[in-house]
């Protein structure tokens, strides 16, 4: 990694401003569902309050994709950081402001403190620069642990780092950083990407760049069935996207010509008489889908052609689900997938799930902890992968 590293800071009684990501699900009851983004900045938040820094975090929140539910209070995030970190943490009742100033003054050494959520105002999403300034007067010391948000140029991430001279990077945007980068700079071989997901539309970027890199290109979920109609195939009532065929075609024509990559598509599916989890299910050929049957999820000889393909790589990636995993009974190829990078672990290779569906599907497989490295920022992860720069990482000091 070659930006500055908060180890490599002095940070003892200097108030220190952090751009965590706490932004975690809840669950029907109000309660936060999962921490593992909490978790995964622990280890910042615990080293610069050892080293006796002031910390100062802040972060969004948004649980709920309905426009007209009002942006929540960081409260429960607040009361379970405390928890994890086994001392108070006090939450502020805005993001800057009198009162927000009148708190720095009693912060001391080892002490930590939480802005309210950032996106309780427009401000931050339009990374204005008086907000930006103001978040800037609270620290002399800034450090970006806070890579699911990295792709984004707000003020919490871009804008307040015009203001501060030292700009570091956390435990966790390095771990990121790291994994990703030597994935697609100097990867170990065979190196085998692995693209699904619903829709080809919001990955193309990211397989065109994959194919110049990667030794084989596995496609599955409901894009592949675009890959299909690109081919000529019946797809039935299968999801397809009928203006993205033409890319899908070039794509294929471009794996075989302009790149060494091999492309793998299903070569069986799981056809489904209606979308629900107790449908109809038929193991068809992914050449004779009936016209009145959708496939859900990848079939049995797919998932060994994948499964080993995945076990003889050195180095994996993988970003998007085969099916509707959300389905139980549709769920196989999936975890059949999170399996396969387990085992490719245990073989010695260098395994990176690309966050979103991907990471939801490994922590409910019970496996997140048996691959090298799941990463917290889904659209991040894949903006990384497609070789764009990142504003969040670009803003921070080189080292």
């Amino acid at each position: 990694m070659r930006k500055l590293f908060v180890e490599n800071l002095q940070v003892r009684g200097s108030r220190v401003l952090v751009r965590v990501d706490f932004n975690v699900p809840l669950g029907k009851n109000g309660e936060i569902t999962d921490d593992r983004r909490i978790q995964e900045s622990l280890r910042t938040i615990e080293w610069l309050s050892r080293n006796g820094a002031r910390t100062v975090l802040m972060s969004h929140w948004a649980p709920s994709k309905k426009k007209e539910d009002p942006k929540p209070s960081l409260k429960l995030v607040a009361e379970r950081l405390s928890q994890l970190l086994r001392k108070d943490v006090r939450l502020a009742p805005a993001c800057t402001g009198p009162e927000v100033k009148r708190m720095l003054q009693g912060l001391g050494d080892g002490d930590v403190m939480l802005l309210e959520n950032l996106r309780l105002g427009p401000e931050e999403e339009k990374n204005d620069p008086r907000f930006a300034a103001e978040l800037a007067e609270l620290a002399e010391i800034y450090v970006n642990d806070a890579f699911g948000s990295a792709h984004r140029a707000h003020a919490s991430t871009e804008g307040v780092t015009h203001h501060l001279r030292q700009r570091a990077a956390g435990f966790l945007m390095k771990k990121e950083l790291d994994y990703l980068g030597s994935a697609l700079e100097s990867p170990k071989r065979p190196f085998v990407a692995i693209i699904g997901g619903a829709k080809i539309s919001s990955k193309i970027d990211v397989i065109g760049a994959l194919l110049k890199k990667v030794d084989t290109l596995i496609i599955g979920g409901g894009m592949a069935f675009t890959f299909f109609k690109a081919m000529g195939r019946e797809v039935g009532k299968s999801l397809l996207e009928g203006d993205k065929v033409d890319v899908a075609r070039k794509i294929l024509e471009g794996g075989k010509t302009g790149s060494q990559a091999r492309i793998l598509l299903p070569i069986d599916c799981i056809a489904a008489d209606r979308y629900d989890n107790d449908a109809e299910r038929l193991v068809v050929d992914s050449g004779k889908i009936p016209v009145d049957r959708q496939c859900l999820d990848i079939g049995p000889a797919t998932i060994e052609l994948f499964s080993r393909t995945i076990r003889e790589a050195k180095t994996v990636v993988w970003n998007g689900p085969m099916g509707v995993f959300e389905f139980p009974n549709f769920a196989r190829g999936t975890f059949a997938v999170a399996q396969a990078l387990v085992d490719c672990t245990k073989l010695g290779g260098i395994t990176i799930v690309g966050g979103g569906d991907s990471a939801s599907a490994m922590a409910e497989a019970g496996l997140e902890s048996q691959v090298s490295h799941v990463s917290t920022g889904g659209g991040a992860s894949l903006e990384f992968l497609e070789g764009k720069k990142l504003p969040g990482v670009e803003a921070l000091s080189d080292a």
